[in-house]
């Protein structure tokens, strides 16, 4: 190990990306058999939450820009996972609807995301696991003041 690989150990940034990217590669080869990744399948998740959803909410809800989430949403749609249609209000909104194989996707998948957090919290014991969430979401508030400067 060099000087500069021991530094990373101690920088927030380095081991959250870390740890996100062990999490996520873990849910992923559970979603594997259902031909979905893990970003397909939070933005097919936050549609089967709220059936109508107008994009701009998905991507606000998951901090995707908006070719990102249009890309996903055009991953899904021709999977036959949700349907997309023009805004009743107004025109340039695209809602977004899931269909019932989309429905039934996420409700065979999302007790895999959820037995992998239960997993964490066993692993961490509740009380840590609730300090950890809560720190993190303190960090993003700092770290959203950081970025609200520039």
């Amino acid at each position: 190990m060099t000087h500069e690989d021991d530094l990373l150990k101690d920088s927030l940034g380095f081991q959250l990306g870390v740890t996100y990217r062990k999490l996520v590669h873990a849910f992923q080869q559970q979603l594997k058999a259902y031909d979905i990744t893990t970003e397909q399948w939070s933005v097919l998740y936050q549609v089967y939450r709220e059936d109508g959803i107008i994009q701009k909410s998905i991507a606000e809800r998951l901090y995707k820009d908006r070719p990102t989430t249009t890309r996903l949403l055009g991953q899904l749609e021709s999977k036959g996972w949700i349907s997309r249609s023009p805004g009743l209000t107004d025109k340039r909104s695209v809602t977004v609807r899931v269909t019932p194989s989309g429905a039934a996707l996420v409700r065979a998948t999302y007790p895999l995301e959820r037995q992998l957090m239960a997993d964490m919290r066993t692993s961490l014991g509740q009380e840590t696991y609730e300090e950890l969430l809560a720190l993190l979401r303190e960090t993003y508030q700092h770290a959203q003041q950081l970025t609200d400067r520039e």
